[in-house]
């Protein structure tokens, strides 16, 4: 296995690694084409200026037509006397003169003595046409062009070199790529730096994130990570920010729920022990208590039940919704809201509507509401069910005239174990998790529960559901009816 080095490890390393090296490839790719460039230019010039040499002889000593070599008529010596004494080669160039097979002249200034290249001779003077020919010397490659000058009869007198000694010129191409090499290098360098620099800063919010993470325990939720800029780290740090506010929502959450659970438990767990103790170990427990102990474990599991049945609120399959008549639903939940209490029961309003719902969990919601309002209602109270689509939503509610509920506890009595602090109560077996459930199952719905006041005074509690759920349009609503007698009869 490749163990990855140190340096490398790191994001920023990786990413400035990344970079460098297709930085670093494409200044050597550049490079490379610069050179076969100007080496391709450097020929294509060589070439033109021979041919340019050789096209001054032409028309000027011999008179003859352009790229042919056929002379006109001047004598072939005093042609090439004549454009010797007046075209000087430079620096790197060399003319040479053939008379038949011999050499005739040669340009004072030649870098080298090319007519005593053994073969060299005999190859031009063999030459039957103008052509272009690569050689090489002991003074480096030799490029040439080579013209044959014939007679009017078409005869071959004698041969015209204009060559060129090419080394120099590249080597002026070499030092301008090293030149260009160099100074790409100091802009690798600098760029190195830069991007070292730029990666640090772009990469820091991602040091953060992780010193954040380092950071974080149970006692420790406080740390927020300072929003930069825009894009996707800033994004990305907002991310981080809203799920530490939910981490941390959720860890206090935890905490009161297990505070509230163990003083909830902590109650009957103390009754049961002390009547045990109380009791003789040497005679059965009295009927007295074992009906105490009963019912405290009875009040122990229905708070384990309810737990659990809000743990699992946030799974996908808590409710299993299916077509529900909302009518006889409400006429449903009326009737079973008869046994909690002697009250005006009544009907408000029904809404003739069929909705996607789950049947039991929606009516064990809706009862819970109804048991809160007799716990807050007296006997002389009205509590009054009803349903209805409302704008964009269908609505399922309970409305009492009984004590309401104080100002100060309206953000509250939704928690869990949470109970009205102000107002008289009615003692109840519950733990204060009756509200917490039913809007756990109006949240599985994609609803809620809102409180409202009741004219009058009192409260009204409505599970408000997405008009989705509706399956068919609401007929028009019936008349309201009303039962004033109360059930059971007294």
């Amino acid at each position: 296995m490749v163990r990855r080095l140190p340096l490398v490890r790191t994001t920023r390393a990786r990413v400035l690694l990344g970079a460098l090296t297709l930085l670093a490839a494409t200044i050597i790719l550049s490079i490379v084409v610069d050179r076969a460039l100007l080496l391709a230019r450097l020929d294509e010039r060589i070439d033109e200026e021979l041919a340019q040499e050789v096209d001054e002889f032409e028309r000027v000593a011999l008179g003859a037509d352009a790229g042919t070599g056929e002379r006109q008529g001047a004598d072939l010596r005093e042609a090439f006397d004549s454009y010797f004494a007046q075209n000087v080669p430079g620096p790197h160039e060399v003319f040479l003169a053939m008379v038949g097979d011999d050499p005739y002249l040669r340009s004072a200034s030649a870098p080298y003595a090319v007519e005593e290249v053994p073969g060299l001779l005999g190859r031009w003077s063999a030459t039957t046409r103008p052509a272009y020919l690569d050689d090489v010397t002991p003074a480096g490659e030799l490029r040439s062009l080579v013209v044959p000058v014939v007679s009017a009869e078409g005869v071959r007198e004698g041969t015209f070199v204009a060559a060129r000694f090419p080394s120099a010129d590249r080597a002026e191409v070499d030092d301008t790529i090293r030149t260009t090499a160099l100074v790409g290098l100091v802009a690798f360098l600098l760029a190195s730096a830069a991007a070292w620099a730029i990666a640090g800063r772009v990469l820091a919010p991602l040091h953060h994130l992780a010193t954040a993470a380092t950071s974080i325990r149970e006692d420790n939720l406080e740390h927020r990570i300072a929003v930069e800029g825009s894009g996707e780290l800033a994004d990305l740090t907002q991310s981080f920010n809203a799920m530490l506010d939910r981490v941390q929502g959720a860890f206090a959450a935890q905490r009161a729920f297990l505070d509230d659970a163990g003083h909830e438990l902590r109650t009957p767990i103390t009754v049961i022990r002390g009547h045990l103790e109380l009791a003789d170990h040497r005679a059965p427990l009295t009927e007295s208590t074992r009906t105490i102990v009963f019912d405290e474990l009875d009040r122990m599991a229905r708070i384990v039940e309810d737990l659990l049945l809000i743990a699992k609120a946030e799974r996908p399959d808590f409710i299993v919704p299916a077509p529900v008549d909302v009518s006889d639903l409400t006429r449903e939940v009326l009737d079973k809201a008869r046994s909690l209490g002697v009250r005006r029961w009544a009907i408000d309003v029904e809404a003739v509507v069929v909705a996607d719902l789950d049947r039991d969990r929606i009516t064990q919601a809706w009862m819970n509401l109804v048991r809160n309002a007799t716990q807050h209602t007296r006997n002389d109270d009205r509590i009054t069910v009803f349903s209805a689509v409302v704008a964009d939503r269908l609505e399922l509610g309970v409305q009492d005239t009984g004590e309401g509920v104080a100002p100060e506890d309206r953000e509250r009595i939704f928690d869990r174990f949470s109970r009205g602090l102000s107002g008289r109560r009615t003692r109840s077996d519950g733990a204060g998790l009756g509200l917490a459930i039913a809007d756990a199952i109006a949240a599985a719905h994609g609803g809620t529960v809102e409180l409202r006041d009741t004219p009058g005074g009192g409260a009204t509690f409505v599970v408000c559901l997405p008009a989705s759920t509706v399956a068919t349009p609401e007929p028009p609503i019936p008349e309201q009816r009303e039962e004033d007698v109360p059930w059971p009869a007294s």
